[in-house]
């Protein structure tokens, strides 16, 4: 039997995100049924609904999912009803890089988290008058009062952390707490670059500050964010919007450059420009998407001092072993995500979109 629920649905690209009711099927073999209680906003969400990435609408988005399993299919053996569980993407398990611990750069990652809409076996999860819908978003479409997610979606956590302190982990978190630890992995004294001071930028700061580096560089152009940047664990910002970039970081590095770079704007200005900023040897790590097909310069010859620049998705995590992790933090105090957070109820998802798209709100939380 079908089963019904509240859900967020775009129409088409460009369209708003309107509330309805939808069918969800029943769980398959490997597929829970997930009642949600929080989901956080991202850029990603918002690109898909504008039509500047392909998904197949109308749809329902979301993919920062935190909730309580009601139901799991009859192979699920990592959680039970009850249990608490943070959404993340998923992969299929069974290629190269997934059985690598890299399940990020799945072989199948594009059509089972993004392209299609449907799940591995092409069959569709949400339904609407009969008609499909496009769902199975990051294996979860959370945008709506119950998901149904996908198995290697699903990270058991600790039920005594809220649920709303914790669901941005699944994306934004992960993203930018992966590039420090997973890609720059900073040593004693190392310098840090931030380009960027969003949810991910700011997750890249609070894991820096949990590193030996000791130059940690926040790069924005509004006044409150560089602040809040400075109280999680910044030693240094730059307002790019009245201070020449490549001399901040110069006069702040000694003129030695950076040692590593988080490129979180999607801007392939700002990406250049991060590139001419590192040392020797330095990486830069690009998590922020501009349009596909962008394609930025490089000084080739600037780039034979051992420079590196990696791309990165999720922060290239094995969410089962990351998120708990984090959540601990989270708990401890260590990682205070709570700063970056707004909440919002469900019914005002608009409102979210407004102040997330005018930088009002950093990290949006829709609660349920």
């Amino acid at each position: 039997m079908p089963i019904s629920t509240r859900a967020a649905v775009v129409e088409s690209g460009g369209a708003p995100f309107t509330l309805g009711d939808v069918d969800l099927h029943e769980p398959g073999p490997r597929e829970a049924l997930v009642r949600m209680v929080a989901t956080g906003l991202c850029h990603t969400d918002l690109s898909v609904a504008s039509g500047a990435l392909p998904f197949p609408l109308p749809g329902v988005l979301g993919h920062e999912g935190a909730g309580v399993v009601e139901a799991v299919g009859s192979q699920v053996t990592g959680v039970a009803p009850g249990d608490h569980v943070v959404l993340s993407f998923t992969s299929c398990g069974e290629c190269r890089n997934c059985h690598g611990g890299h399940p990020a750069y799945c072989a199948a990652w594009l059509p089972l988290n993004l392209l299609s809409g449907r799940r591995m076996d092409g069959s569709v999860a949400i339904s609407r008058g009969g008609e499909p819908l496009g769902g199975h978003f990051f294996g979860q479409s959370s945008f709506a009062e119950r998901a149904l997610v996908d198995e290697r979606s699903l990270v058991k956590v600790d039920p005594e952390v809220p649920l709303e302190s914790i669901a941005p982990l699944g994306c934004g978190v992960q993203t930018g707490v992966g590039a420090v630890w997973n890609e720059l992995r900073p040593v004693i004294g190392a310098s840090v670059v931030v380009l960027g001071a969003g949810a991910v930028g700011l997750s890249a700061v609070m894991a820096a500050a949990l590193t030996p580096a000791t130059t940690v560089v926040a790069v924005d152009r509004v006044a409150e964010r560089l602040e809040l940047a400075r109280e999680l664990g910044a030693t240094h910002t730059v307002d790019a919007g009245s201070e020449s970039l490549p001399e901040a970081l110069a006069a702040i590095t000694g003129g030695q450059g950076a040692d590593g770079v988080v490129e979180t704007t999607g801007s392939v200005a700002v990406l250049r420009q991060g590139v001419d900023a590192l040392a020797a040897r330095g990486t830069l790590v690009v998590v922020g998407a501009p349009p596909f097909g962008t394609e930025v310069p490089l000084d080739v010859n600037g780039m034979l001092a051992g420079k590196r620049v990696v791309g990165l998705t999720l922060g290239d995590s094995e969410t089962r072993s990351v998120i708990p992790a984090l959540v601990r933090l989270v708990r401890q105090g260590r990682l205070p995500l709570h700063r970056l957070i707004s909440t919002y109820p469900f019914a005002d998802i608009e409102r979210a979109v407004r102040d997330m798209s005018t930088g009002k709100a950093v990290k949006p939380v829709l609660t349920f």
